[in-house]
């Protein structure tokens, strides 16, 4: 994992992750599986030009889907959630 732009895969934008950045000002994203804390709170840090002061991570495991007759597998997922310093904040829809 030497590449910062590995790291993040992709913002959470959901119901609960919107409730949980206004008001404890914590930030969702999906993960790398491989990636550990120390390398989420640079890989933010660098991005987006914020102070980071935790992260917290959980791995979703894949669920089991129906597709027909054959049964498929989800992948899994790792999350997580960084809280930023006060008055600091993160943009991901700048400009629409």
């Amino acid at each position: 994992m030497a590449q910062i732009e590995n790291v993040i895969v992709k913002p959470l934008i959901t119901e609960k992750a919107a409730v949980a950045t206004e008001k404890y000002n914590r930030y969702g994203f999906v993960v790398n599986l491989k990636s550990n804390k120390n390398q989420i709170k640079e890989a933010v840090e660098s991005l987006y030009d914020v102070k980071v002061l935790s992260v917290k991570t959980n791995i979703t495991p894949g669920k089991v889907k129906r597709v027909g007759k054959s049964i498929k597998k989800t992948s899994k997922l790792k999350k997580a959630y960084v809280e930023l310093g006060e008055g600091q904040k993160i943009e991901f829809f700048k400009g629409i």
